[in-house]
C-alpha cells in the first residue's frame, strides 16, 4: 500500500493559536509539509485545486514546480485539477512542463471540482460542467498522445493538427479520476481505464463503497483486466497516539475546527460528534492497531491499494502532528504496507536525478524527446 500527504492549502485561522499566517507563510507552510512527507518517507504529496475562499490553492502546477525543486523522490499529485474549468490545452501545457521539471514525478487527479463561486468565475454551470470535465479529458488525453491534434469540442476553440509543447517526460502520466458523490466521474475513469481516487472523506463509507463497486462494474463492462482496477481512498482526518484515549483527546481541537469551518460555509455537519465522527467515518483516530484495524476494514469495502492523509490538520500543533506521522511510518504503515498490495506499477521517479545536486542536466534527461519515461 502506497500513502499520500495532501493539502488542500485552506488560509484561516489557526484553532490552536487563533493566528492567520500571512499568504506568503501560508505558502511556505505547504513547502514544509511536502519537505516533511518526503524526510519521513510518504510515497506522494498532493496540492488540491480551489478557486474560492478560503483557499489560496488556484495554481498547483506552480506550487507543485516549487515542491519538486526541493525534492527528489516523492510523486507529486494534483487534488484534483478541476478541468471542467481549465482549458486543456493550457493545462497539459502547464503538467507536460511539470512533468520535465519533476523528473517524471508527477501523477494528476482530475474532477469537475465544487462549489458555486468557482464556477461563477469560470462561467461553468451546473448543467455543462459534466459535458466540460469530460470533454476537457478527452480533448487533454488527446494531446498528451499525439503531436498533432485535430478536434472540434464545444467548449474552446477548434484545434486543426495543432502542436502542442512541451511532449511530457512520462509516456503517459497516470491520470486518476477524483470521485465523490457521482457516478459520471466514475464511468468516465472505468471507460478509459483509468484508477480511481475516492474522496471518502464528507460521509459514511456506504455511498463511497457503492461507487467503487459501481467503478468495478463498469470497469468489466468496458472490458479491461479486472485484476488492473485501482483504487485510492482519502481520509477524513488523522491523529494517532499510544492510546486512544489520549488521540481523541488531542483531536478535539481538529474537530472543533472542523464543525466551524463547515458552519461558515452553511453546511450542516454528517457527523455531529466527535465520537460519531471516529467511529463512523474514515477517520483514523486513535491507536496504531486502531488505525490498523480501520484501514483494514475500509480495505475490505474498497480494496483500494492507496490512501491519503491531510498534510495540515488544522488544530493540530506542529510537534502533535509530526509525532503522529513519525508514528504512522514507524508503527502503522509497516504492517498495512506489508498486509495490502501496491497498486501494480512501478513506483517512483521516471528519471532518477536530484534538482539540488548540480546545475547540469540530468543524464537520464538528455535526449528524451516524445518517447521518454517508461
Amino acid at each position: 500500500m502506497k500513502f499520500l500527504l495532501i493539502t488542500l492549502i485552506v488560509h484561516a485561522p489557526d484553532p490552536a493559536t487563533g493566528a492567520v499566517p500571512d499568504t506568503t507563510q501560508r505558502f511556505r507552510q505547504v513547502l514544509d509539509s511536502a519537505l516533511l512527507a518526503e524526510d519521513l518517507g510518504f510515497d506522494g504529496f498532493g496540492v488540491g485545486e480551489r478557486h474560492e475562499r478560503p483557499f489560496i490553492s488556484s495554481s498547483p502546477p506552480v506550487v507543485l514546480s516549487h515542491i519538486a525543486a526541493l525534492t527528489s523522490r516523492i510523486r507529486l499529485f494534483t487534488a484534483v485539477t478541476t478541468l471542467s474549468l481549465l482549458d486543456p490545452v493550457r493545462a497539459y501545457e502547464d503538467y507536460a512542463t511539470l512533468d520535465h521539471l519533476s523528473g517524471g514525478r508527477l501523477e494528476l487527479i482530475i474532477g469537475k471540482g465544487n462549489g458555486s463561486a468557482q464556477r461563477d468565475l469560470f462561467a461553468v454551470t451546473t448543467d455543462d460542467q459534466w459535458a466540460r470535465n469530460a470533454e476537457s479529458y478527452g480533448l487533454f488525453r488527446e494531446i498528451w498522445r499525439n503531436p498533432a491534434v485535430t478536434a472540434s469540442p464545444a467548449f474552446r476553440p477548434a484545434l486543426h493538427d495543432a502542436e502542442v509543447w512541451p511532449r511530457p517526460l512520462q509516456q503517459p502520466i497516470r491520470v486518476w479520476h477524483g470521485s465523490a458523490t457521482s457516478h459520471e466521474s466514475v464511468d468516465l475513469a472505468a471507460r478509459y481505464g483509468d484508477p480511481l481516487f475516492s474522496a471518502n472523506v464528507t460521509n459514511p463509507i456506504e455511498p463511497y463503497a457503492e461507487l467503487v463497486r459501481y467503478y468495478r462494474e463498469r470497469w468489466a463492462h468496458y472490458g479491461h483486466d479486472p485484476s488492473l482496477a485501482v483504487v485510492g481512498a482519502g481520509t477524513a482526518g488523522y491523529y494517532a497516539a499510544r492510546t486512544s484515549q489520549q488521540a481523541v483527546a488531542a483531536y478535539q481541537p481538529v474537530f472543533a475546527a472542523q464543525l466551524e469551518f463547515q458552519r461558515q460555509l452553511g453546511l450542516q455537519p454528517v457527523f455531529p460528534t466527535l465520537q460519531d465522527f471516529v467511529e463512523r467515518s474514515s477517520a483514523l483516530v486513535g491507536s496504531p492497531q486502531q488505525v490498523i484495524d480501520k484501514v483494514h476494514r475500509y480495505h475490505e469495502q474498497f480494496g483500494h491499494s492507496v490512501m491519503h492523509l491531510h498534510a495540515e490538520p488544522s488544530g493540530l500543533l506542529p510537534a502533535q502532528h509530526r509525532a503522529a506521522l513519525e508514528l504512522f511510518q514507524s508503527e502503522i504503515a509497516p504492517v498495512l504496507r506489508r498486509d495490502i498490495p501496491d497498486p501494480p506499477w512501478p513506483w517512483g521517479p521516471a528519471v532518477e536525478w536530484s534538482p539540488a545536486d548540480s546545475g547540469d542536466v540530468p543524464a537520464g534527461l538528455a535526449g528524451v524527446g516524445a518517447g521518454g519515461g517508461r
